[in-house]
């Protein structure tokens, strides 16, 4: 039995719901490559130039935007968005028995968004950022609730590998079909199609791909069975937000849990500024083609695959939370070799890219794990969307600094070695995280390397 009276799972059974667990990640993968990271955006502004009046602007309810500002604006909304709505949800999810059934029901939604966009064309834009908003929401409460199956899947001992795992196999998945899409995106003209066309269909395969592998988790995974009792004539919702409620206070009380996040705040806005601006830096800086860069963001995808495993089996020897500082310190030797690199060297730019990919999956996979063991049990999906909104939520503050320093300096090699800060910061906030008080103060048990 475990700490909240639930039995634990057989290695068997364990292993089966962790083989389901991964394919969501396979799943959802597909949406951020395939959609947010490649194709939407220039399709959705090429769109919104089309609705656009003589001075470049649409008016969404009235107010002005320029038209290659709508697609930033409505990644921004979504974001805002989904912090005010993960804490709910996840706190509805660890008062319900029915986690699988929120994960599955968000995906899907944001699945059927995801191909609803195929449909976007001439000038409707407004209702590609409708589904864009609604797509984005989903995906990013369909996470919170994926991690959140992490304790109730692998034993403290096994979450290290069964993280990495996770996020190698998410890689892999979005590699395939972003490399299936790029080359359907080369090949439009012996086919028939128009970059528009070509764009569309990519969107609209990456939908199917997630609701088609989503299938897998509705059959494999089980929602834990023990949740604390909702009281007579109360409705799941109010008790959603009293749990958060609860929820907010009660962190207070757990101030290395509060410390970490605060670590992982810093260093995961360096990682995301790097893996959001490295495009931006081998295009104007480093003079790159865009088959260039296409060619790197397919490696990074493929390299973070096996730079998970890698960094998941070197947890095993040193500990996830030493793995994470080393992972830090490659991530600062990397940017800092991006500062170094002379403009049109596509060689340079790879080794670059590759070592992007080898630490961004394991940085990122370990994280996870170790937060899971800061979490008091029965409380998972609540307090992983704090964790979330720690990833997403403050995911402006390096952007920010990379656009004060490029305009301060005109310089983008200076913007990009501002970055390092993040790194250094964030290595050292982890370093004074005692992990094993941690882990103990959340009333869990610590695993033997930690």
């Amino acid at each position: 039995m475990n700490d909240t009276g639930e039995p634990v799972l057989q290695p068997r059974l364990r292993r089966r719901q962790q083989r389901a667990w991964y394919v969501y990640d396979w799943a959802n993968s597909a949406y951020i490559t395939t959609v947010v990271t490649v194709f939407l955006g220039p399709y959705l502004t090429s769109v919104t130039e089309e609705a656009a009046g003589a001075d470049g602007f649409v008016h969404p309810l009235g107010v002005p935007v320029r038209a290659g500002s709508y697609f930033p604006y409505l990644v921004s909304l979504s974001v805002a968005l989904s912090v005010v709505l993960m804490p709910l949800v996840g706190a509805i999810a660890d008062r319900t028995q029915r986690k699988r059934e929120l994960l599955v029901l968000f995906a899907y939604i944001g699945a059927l968004a995801t191909m609803g966009l195929y449909f976007v064309r001439g000038s409707a834009y407004l209702a590609g950022g409708l589904l864009f908003v609604v797509a984005n929401v989903a995906y990013s409460i369909s996470i919170v609730v994926y991690n959140s199956f992490l304790p109730d899947i692998a034993t403290p001992e096994e979450r290290d590998d069964v993280s990495s795992r996770g996020w190698g196999v998410g890689y892999l998945g979005g590699f395939l079909l972003l490399a299936t899409n790029l080359a359907l995106f080369t090949a439009r003209d012996s086919l028939g199609l128009s970059e528009g066309d070509a764009a569309r269909i990519s969107v609209l395969s990456a939908g199917v791909w997630w609701a088609l592998f989503t299938v897998v988790p509705l059959l494999g995974l089980k929602s834990r069975r023990t949740v604390p009792p909702i009281a007579p004539g109360t409705s799941v919702l109010v008790a959603g937000f009293r749990q958060l409620a609860i929820t907010l206070r009660e962190v207070r009380a757990l101030p290395l849990t509060l410390f970490f996040l605060v670590a992982y705040v810093f260093y995961n806005d360096g990682i995301q500024t790097v893996i959001a601006l490295a495009a931006v830096y081998g295009d104007e800086e480093l003079r790159l083609g865009s088959q260039t860069l296409i060619v790197a963001i397919l490696m990074v995808q493929f390299v973070a695959f096996v730079g998970a495993l890698a960094l998941g089996r070197l947890a095993r020897v040193i500990g996830p939370k030493r793995t994470v500082l080393g992972s830090l310190v490659a991530w600062t030797v990397t940017v800092t070799i991006g500062y170094f690199v002379p403009a049109r060297e596509p060689v340079l730019f790879f080794l670059l890219a590759a070592l992007i990919g080898f630490v961004l999956g394991g940085s990122q996979a370990l994280s996870r794990s170790l937060f899971s063991q800061l979490i008091p049990q029965g409380k998972e999906a609540e307090y992983f969307s704090l964790y979330e909104i720690s990833d997403r939520g403050t995911s402006w503050f390096g952007p920010l600094l990379f656009g004060i320093v490029y305009q301060t300096t005109g310089s983008y090699r200076a913007a990009i070695i501002s970055l390092v800060v993040f790194f250094v910061g964030g290595f050292f906030l982890l370093l004074k995280v005692p992990m094993r008080e941690a882990i103990v103060a959340a009333g869990n048990t610590p695993p033997d390397k930690v």
